[in-house]
């Protein structure tokens, strides 16, 4: 079996009942490096190349390859969270990474997909150019307004934002573009401001603020009107100078999950979980947002459930 291309997702992988017998030989042997047979495939859905769910998947696909004998791990490129969600749950990628707000509100809605770990929060980024008219949300009102491309999870805390903002509908001028595409956008002032959610620092803002005057919008005052109409999960947080070199604002966040296929095999989602936790500091080298996990904090999933080899190795580990 190839692994897969990293712009596109590839072909489903094989059932749950061939990976258990591949995982068999390949994870119980202790020390068995030279496991036969073909490599299960581990396809992790991220993000745009320059965003963290990116960096965070390159770094875990590296990790899975070097200590799992007869796992081949690689990154897909997505528009991230909706999309992320709907590969793992259609078979088309094993993991992914998730905002909490894109996931159905009941616990255990959609059976295809279980939770490994909360990893770390999002912050809802509004940027514009530093000398630009937009310094409150509603000065986005009949503004060229970028709300993260289609199936993003930005999209979709974007969109909840503007509509307790009171600016549904068409009082924004709306357009769907990646993180690159959105940067790229607001110089060339094809556009008056972008949103972006992700964890701290997003290396294409940090560029952008790096190279030309850049404001952050602070959101914190819609961060209750959120909770009350779309669920609890929505929390302040803020973004102090040191991450940009911007004026400090207030933001609004919430949780990121590390999601997978409910029908994988538990000892290879075991020894997901179990990587995941002992290569933190690794992880952290290659985004900093990594360092905020813990075993306590990443069982904190509501409304999904850990996948049974995730709940094992945190009950064997006592978080």
């Amino acid at each position: 079996m190839q692994p897969v291309s990293r712009t596109r997702p590839g072909r489903a992988a094989p059932p749950a009942t061939l990976l258990a017998v591949l995982l068999a030989v390949s994870l119980t042997v202790a020390g068995c490096r030279d496991a036969p047979g073909e490599p299960v495939t581990i396809r992790i859905a991220t993000g745009s190349p320059t965003a963290v769910y990116h960096a965070f998947g390159e770094s875990l696909a590296a990790i899975l390859n070097r200590e799992l004998p007869g796992v081949r791990a690689s990154v897909v490129v997505t528009a991230a969270s909706a999309e992320n969600v709907r590969l793992v749950g259609g078979g088309q990628a094993e993991l992914g990474f998730t905002q909490a707000d894109v996931l159905p509100a009941a616990p255990g809605a959609d059976p295809r997909v279980a939770a490994i770990a909360r990893v770390y929060d999002d912050q809802l980024h509004l940027v514009t150019s530093g000398g630009g008219p937009v310094r409150t949300v509603a000065d986005l009102r009949g503004r060229r307004v970028s709300l993260g491309p289609a199936g993003s999870g930005t999209e979709i805390t974007a969109t909840r934002l503007l509509d307790v903002a009171g600016l549904g509908g068409d009082r924004v001028r709306r357009t769907r573009l990646n993180l690159d595409d959105s940067v790229a956008a607001l110089r060339s002032g094809r556009i008056d401001a972008f949103f972006f959610s992700g964890g701290l620092p997003v290396g294409a803002i940090a560029d952008l603020a790096g190279g030309s005057p850049t404001r952050i919008i602070d959101l914190g005052a819609w961060t209750q009107p959120l909770r009350e109409r779309y669920g609890e999960f929505y929390v302040s947080r803020d973004i102090p100078r040191s991450v940009y070199g911007l004026d400090p604002v207030t933001t609004v966040a919430n949780p990121n999950f590390l999601i997978v296929r409910a029908d994988l095999p538990e000892p290879l989602v075991r020894n997901v979980t179990r990587l995941l936790m002992e290569r933190r500091s690794e992880l952290a080298a290659a985004h900093p947002a990594a360092r905020r996990m813990s075993p306590r904090s990443a069982i904190a999933t509501s409304p999904l459930p850990l996948h049974s080899g995730a709940a094992a190795w945190y009950r064997a580990a006592k978080p």
